[in-house]
Formats: structure tokens, sequence, C-alpha cells
């Protein structure tokens, strides 16, 4: 818009120019509005948003539980989908694209592994992709769902909020989706615009009956979407795509993450800092090169 704004002007300087004919008085506006300050200058725009607001911190190497394998974030969802998947015969994956891989590669190889009838594509449709997955957890068999970019969960809304989250709680616990997990690559990335950017946790994290999970690591990662699959509540599991190239070591084997609780960390002054994935290491770090320490919690799961 702003650039068919300065090429009119230009225009309409060049024609009043050529003809010697001013049909209006003559102003500096439009030579002034086309002397752009600096802070409109497209290229330092550009240079701005590509430019990373945080420096990821990676989670220290948990050598407790057995071998790691360093690897990034979208490989270890992908690990942790492949361990479902070899030791839950009923799981199943599905999703727009899922098949062959996904838009950031989380689900790759996995159909060639263990089948179409268990990695499969589903039509353009969150809330029929989500109701899918209601009855698919209540027949009694793992459902991962997966909505290609969480912007694109809200036609799913009503499926979430007024069908799985109440489902146990409308049948007096005789019934429920407790298999269900739904997977969203979630936040900025700086160059998403309107329909690929946003964070809409808050959204669920209001709702009883269901669990919002964000991760900061790859570590965390593949723990907390294997707990999130193990839980016995619907989950909605959304991962930053910011992180999904950051590097970690995570176990190999089942590892699951509790998400019971928020973890806490604590630094020598008591100085509260609530953050959520990313933004809780960045933020984290800000503090402490201001010389504050911090009493930090970092929410990573929301009920």
């Amino acid at each position: 818009m702003a650039a068919a704004a300065r090429f009119l002007l230009r225009r309409i300087h060049s024609n009043l120019s050529v003809s010697g004919v001013s049909t209006v008085p003559q102003t500096s506006f439009g030579p002034t509005l086309l002397k752009l300050s600096p802070t409109c200058n497209p290229h330092i725009k550009a240079q701005r948003r590509h430019a990373a607001h945080f420096t990821f911190q990676p989670d220290l190497v948990p050598t407790l539980y057995g071998p790691t394998q360093k690897m990034n974030l979208f490989q270890s969802i992908t690990s942790a989908l492949d361990n479902t998947l070899s030791s839950d015969p009923t799981a199943v994956i599905f999703g727009e694209d899922v098949a062959f891989g996904g838009v950031f590669r989380c689900t790759v190889g996995l159909r060639d592994k263990y089948g179409k009838d268990r990695v499969f594509n589903t039509p353009l449709c969150e809330q029929g992709i989500v109701g899918f997955g209601i009855g698919v957890a209540v027949a009694g068999a793992t459902a991962i769902a997966e909505i290609q970019f969480a912007d694109y969960i809200y036609p799913a809304f009503d499926q979430i909020v007024n069908e799985a989250a109440k489902y146990r709680y409308r049948s007096g616990n005789l019934f429920d989706c407790g298999n269900l997990t739904i997977r969203a690559p979630w936040g900025c990335v700086g160059h998403g615009s309107l329909y690929h950017s946003q964070s809409p946790e808050a959204f669920f994290a209001h709702c009883p009956g269901i669990k919002v999970v964000v991760p900061r690591s790859p570590v965390q990662a593949k723990g907390l979407l294997l707990s999130c699959i193990a839980d016995k509540n619907p989950c909605i599991f959304f991962e930053p795509k910011i992180l999904y190239r950051a590097a970690g070591s995570p176990q190999l084997q089942h590892l699951p993450i509790t998400t019971d609780t928020s973890k806490l960390q604590r630094m020598l002054h008591q100085f509260p800092l609530p953050a959520d994935s990313f933004m809780a290491t960045a933020k984290l770090k800000e503090y402490i090169i201001s010389s504050n320490s911090v009493h930090y919690i970092h929410s990573r799961c929301f009920e």
C-alpha cells in the first residue's frame, strides 16, 4: 500500500512538472512524504524482521536415564512419535500432509515405516480432524492429530472446548477421549505474517478438561510429547516453530516428563518471572545479564 502511494505521488509530481500547470496549491506534502525517515526504510525493517530476538540456551544433557542423541527439536518430535508407534499398536497419526513428512518434517519416514493405515493425510478441515480424533480416542485407540499451523486451530475450537474437554464430565466419567493429542506448530518466526505467527494457547488454557503444553527445548519436547500421548486427558501440544532447528540431546528411549506441575527453578534473589516456552530462556538470560538474580517460574504446562 505504501509503495502504491509513493508511485501515485511520483506520477502526479512528474505530470505537474511536465505540464507546468497546477490544479492544486503547491505544497511540500508530496516530496516530504517521499523522503521517508530512517525508521520507515524497508531494508532496515527487513533486517530487524530477520534478526533473532533471543539466544537459545540448550538444556543440560540428561545422562542419568540411558543413552542420548543430539538432535534438533523437530527431530525429537519425530523420535517421540516413532517411539509411540513402535510401542502402541493402536496409535495413529493424521493431519494435513503428514504422510509425506509434514510442512516442518516432523513425521518424515513414519508412513514408510508403519504403513498408510497408521500415518495418513486428512482433508483440509480442522474441525473434521479434531472430531475424527475424538472418535478414535473414544473407541480406545491413541489419536495423534496434527493441525498444520496453530493459527488454523480456530475452526476446531468447538470440537476441542465443547466436545473433547467436556467428554469425561458429561458422561460422569463413563467415557473419555483422554487418548487424544493435538499437535500444532506455534508462534512466530519473524516472517509468517498474520496466519502463521499466532500464539493461541491462552484461549485453551482457560478451559477445564484439557492440558496445554509448550516445550522450550528438544529434551522437553520429546519428554512432554510422550507424556501428552500417555496422559488420560486430551492435550494440545504447541511446538515453537522458531525452535524447530534448535539442538539438544534427548533420550533415545521413552523418558516422559511430567505435565502435572510447572517447573520451578530458583536463583539467588526472589524475583518472580513467569514465562513460557523459549521466552523463559530469553527472559532468564536478559535478567541475569542485567545483574539481577531471578526466582524463575517456567510454565510449560497449563491446565
